[in-house]
């Protein structure tokens, strides 16, 4: 009966109903697709971390990643071997990436330049690897000499696809060694700390450069990225020498700072968002009571309480709330996949040097979140509104035109 009510009185003045509506559609609308754009950037920092430098995370000695050693390689995992096949039966991991670095000159005959190399099982990483984006030459893979240079430390070695380059490094005992190496590709990652420093070599030429046999970290790819916590549950129990690192933590200062910021500033743009939309629908829904003053008389004159008048206000709140959330979400969904269907092409963000292309991502389950914060809006828009006017006496309320 409320329900009937309330949509009767709604229907009744068509004029004002459609402003608020209007005003929460507009309001939650751009809510529900700031948030599809906030979760976009967030994901496409998700990827470029993960499918471009550390995968889903490492496996390194306990305490390896806090401390610096003048010896780092006594540190190393010379039981890589138990682990990997520990991963591999697992069941949750789809690639395995035992790694070394090491600091190294760099000369093409005429320059000199130092950056830090990684050795790495290259025809593991090529098909994970996709945000490393070789904009020159071709991934490293099978190729026995290849090595692949990020781009500012190509420009700085004066290097090309094809060039051959000699890489010197000191060898675990201490020696000076040095291998011909040729360059296959060119990679970009945005990241410029990253991409003016780092090389990347076939796991077994940097072993044999540095002379060991030994692994410095495992880095993994997951079949789906909920698998870190299950997969680590036990593993301290298994090998208790060793610790296990998520890629949020490996690249915190980068991804989980920029997460982090982003988090702070859509909980910033969602107050300031349903404050406006409050604002609106408190002017509409105002003007709208003040309109029914005679009405609201002659229902208390009839018998009905203050509460029973609130009551029937907050029902049509309700209403106006959940019905204009929900236009509000389906003008997100056309919007999204008509002018945005191509996403948004973003300038460089702080710490990177390349674009990105962000689509707008509505999470379905955010549009229930959506609907509650629609109707918990206009009930405070009418609460607001509505109560005053409740409590004003009967005798004034009958006066009014």
């Amino acid at each position: 009966m409320l329900i009937k009510m309330a949509m009767r009185n709604l229907l009744r003045n068509t004029r004002k109903s459609l402003a608020i509506l209007l005003t929460l559609g507009l309001g939650t609308g751009a809510l529900f697709v700031y948030h599809g754009f906030n979760f976009g950037i967030m994901n496409q920092y998700r990827i470029n971390t993960i499918h471009s430098r550390y995968g889903h995370g490492q496996i390194n000695e306990a305490g390896y990643l806090a401390q610096v050693y003048e010896k780092p390689w006594e540190h190393w995992m010379p039981n890589h071997g138990e682990v990997k096949e520990w991963l591999q039966d697992s069941g949750l991991v789809s690639h395995i990436f035992p790694r070394v670095s090491f600091f190294g000159l760099l000369t093409n005959g005429e320059i000199n330049v130092s950056g830090k190399g990684e050795g790495i099982d290259a025809s593991q990483e090529a098909d994970f690897f996709t945000q490393l984006n070789i904009i020159e030459g071709e991934m490293l893979r099978d190729q026995e000499d290849g090595v692949i240079v990020g781009a500012g430390l190509a420009r700085s070695l004066k290097v090309r696809p094809g060039d051959r380059m000699t890489v010197l490094a000191n060898t675990i005992h201490g020696s000076l060694n040095g291998i011909d190496l040729t360059v296959t590709g060119i990679f970009h990652t945005g990241v410029k700390e990253f991409d003016d420093t780092i090389f990347r070599l076939q796991l077994k030429q940097a072993q044999v450069l540095l002379d060991t046999d030994k692994v410095e970290s495992i880095a993994i790819g997951l079949k789906k990225d909920e698998h870190w916590a299950p997969l680590f549950s036990d593993f301290k129990e298994k090998f208790s020498t060793l610790e296990s690192t998520p890629f949020a933590i490996l690249d915190k200062v980068i991804y989980q700072n920029a997460i982090d910021f982003l988090k702070a500033q859509y909980n910033s743009i969602r107050f300031i968002i349903l404050v406006i939309v409050i604002m609106g629908i408190f002017n509409s829904v105002s003007s709208s009571i003040l309109e029914r003053k005679h009405e609201i008389g002659t229902l208390r004159a009839n018998g009905e309480s203050v509460f029973d008048i609130v009551r029937l206000l907050l029902m049509e709140g309700i209403v106006l709330g959940f019905l204009g959330a929900i236009f509000g979400i389906i003008l997100s969904y056309l919007l999204t996949y008509t002018l945005l269907r191509n996403g948004i092409l973003m300038p460089a963000s702080p710490g990177f040097t390349r674009q990105f292309h962000i689509m707008i991502e509505l999470q379905f389950m955010y549009g229930f979140v959506t609907v509650t914060l629609g109707v918990l809006t206009a009930i405070i828009g009418v609460l607001l509104a509505g109560i005053k006017v409740a409590k004003t006496p009967i005798s004034e309320l009958l006066r009014a035109n």
